[in-house]
């Protein structure tokens, strides 16, 4: 229990993880949540007038050993956990909501953040501190400091629920993964799939003690068998399986959490005085008000719509002449898709791959990184790691200085959530004089080696991979005094530019001949197929820009007005109408495993991807304009945004960097829907 609750005897501060016993963890959680608990009351009971430096600041640095012991366990329960941390974390969470309650209700440290609110006109604040300041008093009103101590009860009830609920809901969506495999014994029934993906079902079906080949719900084998399998009957088997993850009135079921999710958000809101969820929510975001992001969302369907049923009529056409289909239905997407790709663009993931080994990629990541910002990526093995496939990274500035550690996690494995993320074990900060520098983590599923090849990335993967690294660098980079403030500690409608914004460097060949280079001749990746990567972006991007905006309206119906919700189904249902190019799947749900909205923080957020794409576009638009590595605006873009992190409004920030605010025709140019 001791290695969890005091600093770290390693290198560079990092998590011991091979010396963690799972069976530590709870009484390790019980002892943090104690010295947390005195260092509050260590404010609360300071007989001193009440300043910035002795509550303000002192509440931003208590907790400290809490916070890098949680961002341990839940980070792991993400991407290593098993049946029984998974029950730790059903214990644990109600802890540590009731001790975050605890502080959000206390009333004496409450009256303390009050009285240096009334005089911060007063004060002599930098930005950063005003911007700390209003956070920590927001953090009290809209938690409840200012309501009355029946609703303070109420309040603590729901957040104790909802806790739970969230956790529960993605344990289903993940025992629902887990427990669906597709057992092929014959190779037939593979026709069209491509080489790579069937030595990775042979493995995995080797792995399981079978023959033939196995297929799970898992992006790296879901995807490549949807896109590229002839056999129509087992694609629509694995798809339908697919859809209806957590909606099978089974044990792992997800309709009432669902409803009992949204109900308690909506009343959770109502108690604090906002009008729904998404009022609450949006009133610390770039486009504050759920009137604002519908007519965003609404206004960008309308210009996507009619390139949308342009491009699936053209679909519907062209697999009717190739196969006589009378009706695409959802398992036809991905795979006539691919087949029109190829016929246009003569472009098929399988002649790219070759040009994408992971290790390249991830090495090209670096070295974009050093030429627009300053710093070199060094493996190091000297660094614990949870999981032998972790690579572990020293980021180093010019000067051999430590700028941050970096974990990299990229293969899918049993106890690991499906999807990609950045994470963060150790936030930036400056605490007496030392800046403490992050560890940043990001975790993927990509394809991993096989006995004859190494890892070979779609290019979809690598684009992921920039996206998540687009992320780190932000954590990475982060140059801020408070925790709170740094890092990715932003707005969530700004949170993926930095993301967002790196992807595009995949589509310069300036930057693809750094890394794009066949893993066996070592060529760089032929002209003509970085022409092709770049036609191809906006290939039924009014589709795609469709499916995404429908995935923000069903968030909105959701959470942007208070109701009740008899079916989810049926909501879902009428909420996609807008929206819908395939005939609906009577036994599919996606609301049942929408984990970003459910289970992540993306709750009356998920138009953020869309409203993060204006702001990307408009970015690298200005790179362009100037140079993919231009110096100059490089430093603009590191100086203000990915070292500021949230000391001050967004709009603030990007206003620094581009000189203006961003404007909706870059994305519509890019995306080919003007």
């Amino acid at each position: 229990m001791k290695t969890l609750t005091q600093n770290f005897e390693t290198k560079h501060n990092t998590a011991p993880f091979s010396q963690i016993q799972l069976a530590d963890y709870k009484t390790a959680f019980e002892a943090t949540i104690a010295q947390a608990r005195a260092e509050i009351d260590a404010i609360v009971n300071n007989t001193d007038v009440p300043s910035f430096e002795n509550t303000i600041e002192a509440l931003d640095f208590s907790g400290e050993s809490l916070d890098r012991l949680s961002s341990i366990f839940f980070n792991l329960n993400s991407a290593e956990t098993c049946d029984e941390m998974q029950k730790i974390a059903q214990e644990v969470s109600p802890m540590l909501t009731e001790f975050s309650n605890d502080i959000a209700l206390n009333e004496d440290l409450f009256k303390r953040i009050k009285a240096v609110y009334d005089q911060k006109d007063k004060l002599i604040l930098t930005t950063e501190q005003a911007t700390l300041l209003d956070k920590k008093f927001k953090g009290f009103s809209r938690n409840g400091a200012l309501l009355s101590e029946e609703d303070k009860l109420k309040l603590r009830e729901i957040d104790t629920e909802l806790a739970k609920l969230k956790l529960t809901y993605g344990e289903n969506v993940l025992a629902e993964t887990n427990n669906y495999q597709l057992h092929i014994t014959n190779e037939a029934d593979l026709k069209g799939l491509p080489d790579g993906s069937k030595e990775m079902a042979a493995s995995l079906a080797k792995s399981n003690g079978l023959n033939g080949w196995v297929f799970t719900l898992d992006f790296p084998s879901y995807l490549p068998f949807v896109t590229y399998v002839d056999n129509r009957e087992l694609r629509k088997e694995i798809a339908i399986a697919a859809g209806k993850k957590a909606f099978q009135n089974n044990e792992f079921d997800n309709k009432e959490n669902v409803k009992r999710i949204v109900e308690l958000r909506h009343k959770r809101a109502n108690l604090l005085g906002y009008e729904s969820h998404s009022h609450f929510v949006l009133e610390e975001r770039m486009a504050q008000h759920p009137d604002k992001v519908k007519a965003f969302l609404n206004d960008l369907l309308e210009k996507a719509k009619p390139a949308a049923l342009k491009e699936f009529a053209e679909l519907t056409a062209f697999a009717k002449e190739l196969d006589g289909i009378e009706q695409l239905e959802k398992w036809d997407g991905a795979y006539y898709s691919e087949k029109l790709k190829q016929k246009l663009f003569s472009l098929d993931d399988e002649l790219l791959k070759p040009y994408f080994q992971l290790e390249k990629v991830l090495n090209g990541a670096f070295t974009i990184a050093e030429k627009l910002f300053g710093i070199k990526f060094k493996e190091v093995f000297d660094i614990d790691k949870y999981h032998n496939d972790v690579q572990t990274f020293e980021v180093l500035d010019f000067q051999d200085e430590l700028v941050a550690v970096f974990y990299a996690d990229f293969f899918p494995r049993k106890g690991k959530r499906n999807g990609a993320w950045m994470t963060s074990f150790k936030p930036q900060h400056i605490k007496n004089g030392v800046n403490e520098r992050p560890h940043v983590s990001i975790v993927c599923n990509f394809t991993p080696p096989t006995e004859t090849k190494p890892s070979l990335l779609t290019f979809n993967e690598v684009t992921t991979l920039f996206h998540e690294f687009g992320h780190a660098l932000h954590g990475m980079l982060a140059n801020t005094t408070y925790p709170s403030l740094s890092g990715t500690s932003v707005y969530w409608d700004f949170v993926e530019l930095p993301s967002q914004v790196m992807e595009n460097w995949c589509y310069e060949p300036e930057a693809l001949a750094l890394f794009a280079k066949h893993y066996q001749s070592g060529d760089v990746i032929p002209q003509h197929f970085v022409e092709k990567i770049k036609e191809s972006a906006s290939f039924l991007e009014g589709m795609a820009t469709l499916r995404q905006l429908s995935f923000g309206l069903l968030d909105m119906a959701y959470h942007g007005k208070s109701q009740t919700i008899d079916d989810v189904k049926a909501f879902e249902k009428a909420a996609f109408e807008g929206t819908s190019l395939y005939p609906d799947v009577e036994e599919n749900c996606m609301s049942t495993s929408f984990s970003h909205i459910f289970q992540g923080g993306y709750s009356s957020g998920y138009y953020s991807y869309k409203w993060a794409e204006v702001l990307d576009a408009d970015a690298f638009a200005y790179f362009q304009e100037k140079g993919i590595f231009n110096h100059e605006v490089a430093t603009k873009f590191k100086d203000n945004v990915l070292s500021k992190g949230g000391t001050e409004l967004p709009m603030e920030l990007y206003k620094k960097f581009r000189g203006q605010e961003p404007k909706v025709e870059a994305l519509l140019k890019r995306a080919g829907l003007v």
